[in-house]
């Protein structure tokens, strides 16, 4: 890990109003390159509404989002993944009714667009050439190379998650957003997403901010965690410092925390 003193992303004193309802109350956080940045709290804490913000998705009702030193409040999603900020979400955005290969050939959309100019010098070959090799690259890096022409309406969930994770990394992230990576995974399935977070992290070199409700998983991989409640700040440090910290157990009722 290559941690260093100026965050890649800073959120400061954000709100997000639905119609009269507070979903985030100015809320402060930094995520420091390199690392891995837990987000938790109870349902309803606002989680996926401060991720739908950072992300573009929802505009800021007041506040700043600092990324890579730049004020981008506001911006859109495109512009921001133009940016290598880039968000997956709770449920896998996959197309069911493609090949494994093919899906994370869309994400490579980028790098594979072909000009008026590159059809007509006939330079699009090329440009499809590439993107195949990166995206067969991704699939060999995360172990899914063989199942490069499976259906991806046959995969296991586990699977499926990981390819999701392979789309996200064809779209060249330097900042990405995980929205519960491993919701729905058995033990096994969880202990080997674990594992491909922390080589995206190592070997990528691409930041991780997550939201994730499986507290061991949270524990055992995040280097800081902020957690919410009721769209405000609770407490941030360390995992240890986290789950002995007694307002963070009293917010949970004991339950989440002690499991960890």
């Amino acid at each position: 890990m290559t941690e260093t003193q100026t965050p890649i992303l800073e959120v400061r004193d954000l709100g997000r109003i639905f119609g009269g309802i507070v979903a985030i109350n100015d809320l402060s956080l930094s995520v420091q390159e390199g690392t891995i940045h837990g987000l938790i709290g109870p349902n309803g804490a606002g989680k996926t509404t401060t991720f739908n913000v950072i992300s573009g998705f929802y505009p800021p009702s007041r506040g700043q989002i600092i990324y890579r030193g730049e004020d981008v409040s506001g911006r859109p999603t495109s512009a921001l993944a133009e940016r290598g900020l880039i968000r997956t979400f709770q449920g896998t955005t996959l197309f069911h009714e493609l090949s494994v290969l093919e899906n994370v050939l869309l994400g490579c959309h980028r790098s594979a667009k072909a000009s008026v100019l590159s059809r007509i010098l006939g330079t699009d070959r090329n440009i499809e050439k590439a993107a195949t090799e990166k995206a067969r690259g991704i699939l060999k890096f995360l172990g899914l190379e063989d199942l490069t022409d499976e259906l991806t309406a046959n995969l296991s969930h586990g699977h499926q998650r990981a390819l999701g994770l392979a789309v996200a990394l064809a779209a060249d992230p330097k900042l990405l957003l995980l929205d519960e990576p491993f919701t729905g995974m058995n033990p096994e399935e969880t202990r080997q997403m674990i594992e491909l977070v922390q080589r995206v992290r190592k070997e990528q070199n691409v930041t991780i901010m997550l939201i994730e409700h499986d507290m061991q998983a949270v524990m055992g991989l995040c280097d800081i965690i902020t957690v919410l409640n009721f769209g405000s700040l609770l407490t941030e440090g360390t995992p240890e410092e986290v789950r002995t910290n007694p307002a963070v157990i009293e917010a949970y009722l004991g339950t989440a925390i002690d499991a960890a």
